[in-house]
């Protein structure tokens, strides 16, 4: 039987998130194991007069591809993918594997080369994408809950189903309307924090930093860029990250785990590393190109709906009482000038005595904003 969560999903996508219009040219790129999502959203594109642009990828063929390629294929940015990002309208990403694992093994060296030829498509999506251009190109991203991720949280099929359609709000009645909701509330912290000079984070498990963010731009992320969604967040002044972060969860990236992250900066930049696992590769991640080791994003994340780690960073990230660090590629819609072919999020839980100070007065304590009308838990 036909879960009806999966057509309300892209329904809200399609008319909410990425705002579809008559003529619009609307990319829809998923996976194999995304299929009924993607069926889905293709019929709303086609319902709001769009032309769907569909562009399915196969796991089993991106094993082949990093098993064969020459360094001159893993080089090779074909010109047809930079046309079709200059072309499209509307662009929706759903993710979803059969094997959440299956680059564990991959030469970092050549997932580096892959990231870095693709640099200039992912740079050219930001820069359409951004807040001047945002009626150029709208594009989200979300998660099908498919039986890889539901083994990487831990949680059947069928819990990782409700897990993932609750975390979007899509049980209630009309999910659009409660991101109008949401969204009016995190814009009270958005006008705050653009007044602000300088955050402060801090938790018992050693994390003390420093972070730089006057003239700096904070973004509301309330469902139309990633759904589900739930943060505020901005790109730090690029030389002005001072102290330690001490990461809460393992870090995952081109499905890899890192575990106990460990990075201290001066002046902006990565200057000492630790990893309890995986720390080969975490460097050699921060080693691809000369930006790699500044931040990128600073985040807050505002979504009580989601209360567990999953190893999916679209959720991680966005768990009510926590804050993200993402080093490499800032956002341009914030000031930020950061280029990087590396974007990576590593969350920190805030909830176990962590607390975030602005300009020397403490606006959260263990993850909860002193005010009442900024996001609150979700009490059931």
């Amino acid at each position: 039987m036909r879960d009806p969560r999966i057509d309300k999903l892209a329904n809200v996508l399609v008319n909410y998130s990425v705002k579809v219009k008559r003529d619009n040219v609307v990319r829809i790129a998923g996976s194999t194991a995304t299929l009924p999502l993607v069926r889905a959203v293709y019929r709303e594109v086609l319902l709001a007069g769009g032309h769907p642009l569909l562009r399915l990828h196969d796991d089993q063929c991106a094993d082949i591809f990093f098993a064969h390629a020459k360094p001159k294929q893993l080089s090779y940015l074909n010109p047809l993918i930079m046309r079709e990002v200059q072309t499209i309208d509307r662009s929706i990403g759903i993710w979803g594997d059969e094997n959440t694992k299956s680059m564990t093994r991959v030469n970092p060296h050549k997932q580096a080369a892959v990231s870095q030829a693709r640099k200039p498509a992912s740079d050219l999506l930001l820069k359409r994408a951004s807040i001047k251009g945002r009626e150029k190109l709208r594009w989200v991203g979300t998660q099908y809950p498919c039986q890889a991720s539901a083994q990487d949280a831990e949680m059947s099929l069928a819990q990782y189903e409700d897990f993932v359609f609750t975390a979007g709000l899509l049980h209630l009645k009309n999910p659009a309307a409660e991101w109008q909701k949401i969204s009016k509330r995190q814009k009270r912290i958005c006008d705050y924090l653009n007044k602000a000079k300088q955050m402060k984070i801090k938790t018992p498990q050693g994390t003390d930093i420093r972070l730089g963010i006057k003239g700096r731009r904070w973004i509301n992320c309330d469902g139309q860029v990633n759904f589900p969604d739930g943060e505020v967040f901005t790109s730090p002044i690029e030389n002005a990250t001072e102290g330690v972060v001490c990461f809460s969860y393992p870090a995952v990236h081109g499905g890899r785990e890192v575990h106990d992250i460990r990075l201290q900066f001066k002046a902006g930049k990565v200057v000492d590393v630790s990893a309890g696992k995986g720390e080969d590769f975490l460097i050699k991640m921060l080693d691809q190109d000369k930006e790699a080791r500044i931040l990128g994003e600073l985040a807050i994340g505002t979504n009580y709906a989601i209360k567990q780690y999953t190893r999916n960073t679209l959720f991680d990230e966005k768990i009510g009482g926590t804050c993200h660090l993402a080093v490499g590629a800032a956002y341009p819609e914030t000031g930020g000038k950061n280029k990087s072919a590396l974007h990576w999020d590593m969350v920190c839980d805030l909830q176990r005595g962590g607390i975030i100070e602005v300009d020397g007065k403490v606006i959260s304590r263990n993850g909860r904003f002193g005010r009442p009308d900024w996001p609150q838990p979700v009490r059931r």
